[in-house]
């Protein structure tokens, strides 16, 4: 929990840890109302979040969602249980929630089960690349970030004194694997950069997965574990033969060298394969196949 002043009223931000995927939502808690910035995936973390709201004693003004998702979307149907709160993202998230809903059903009903909102909830106020948005006693300056760790993502600032606080969702994990199977990595790596130049060194970032981090050193730690991918699976895994789990195998490894640990690996296992196909490397063998692109397009 942290504590932070904006103009006249102490602004309070609550971690709220989901248990059924591991992800973050936040509770920006100002002097009337709550904030909730992403919303988790699944109807017992809605839940449990919409209880975290209501031990508060304040209402709910507005969910923010900072990127495409369902891990942070998927929880504003039951934490919202009806009430009429508005739902804020930029067009582009807007966008592709609302385009791929029906895909991440066929996906994720099989996996989740009734863990995965019958229903979900979708953004209902639109912001503009650029635009400053007030919500209660919270000022939040919103950056569109587009394609990056997810088909489209943006960053929201909270305004006012202070070291800034930035909700980045996505745009950086706090030393964890990481989720690249939408093959956006280029552009990624762009924003990584823009965030570096446009970001005070001390701003506070809320990571949508592990804790917030302290300063924009982590920025750098985030391009140096794409690049590594990227290195394990082009150039860094040079067996001939490899495919699926052998192939799986090797760049875990590899990566490992880099991030011991096991904190949301699977994800990077299951953006192996999707990245092979996107960077158009030759199956089983390392290297860019002939003529393929080595870049990930829109």
């Amino acid at each position: 929990m942290l504590r932070s002043m904006n103009a006249e009223h102490t602004i309070t931000v609550h971690r709220f840890e989901a248990s059924l995927f591991p992800v973050n939502a936040y509770l920006v808690e100002t002097g009337t109302s709550i904030v909730v910035v992403d919303a988790t995936l699944g109807v017992s973390d809605g839940k449990g979040l919409r209880s975290r709201v209501e031990a508060l004693n304040k209402p709910l003004a507005a969910v923010i969602v900072t990127h495409a998702h369902p891990d942070h979307y998927g929880g504003i149907s039951p934490l919202l249980a009806g009430a009429d709160v508005p739902v804020y993202a930029v067009a582009g998230v807007n966008d592709v929630i609302r385009r791929d809903d029906a895909a991440k059903e066929q996906i994720l009903r099989p996996m989740f089960g009734d863990e995965w909102p019958a229903t979900r909830r979708f953004p209902t106020r639109i912001v503009h690349r650029g635009e400053s948005v007030s919500i209660a006693d919270a000022v939040f300056a919103v950056t569109d970030l587009g394609p990056s760790e997810s088909p489209h993502d943006s960053l929201w600032r909270l305004e006012g004194d202070g070291a800034p606080r930035v909700f980045v969702g996505d745009l950086v994990y706090s030393h964890m694997h990481a989720f690249l199977a939408d093959g956006f990595y280029d552009r990624w790596l762009a924003n990584l950069e823009r965030a570096k130049r446009d970001l005070p060194a001390d701003a506070m970032l809320y990571m949508g997965h592990g804790h917030p981090v302290a300063g924009t050193a982590i920025l750098n730690w985030q391009a140096q574990y794409i690049r590594r991918f990227l290195d394990a699976l082009g150039t860094g895994v040079e067996h001939d033969g490899l495919q699926g789990e052998a192939l799986v195998n090797a760049v875990t490894a590899h990566m490992k060298t880099f991030l011991p640990n096991e904190d949301l690996l699977f994800l990077m296992q299951l953006s192996v394969e999707p990245m092979r196909v996107r960077l158009g490397l030759r199956q089983g063998h390392g290297g860019l196949a002939a003529g393929s692109p080595a870049r990930g397009e829109t």
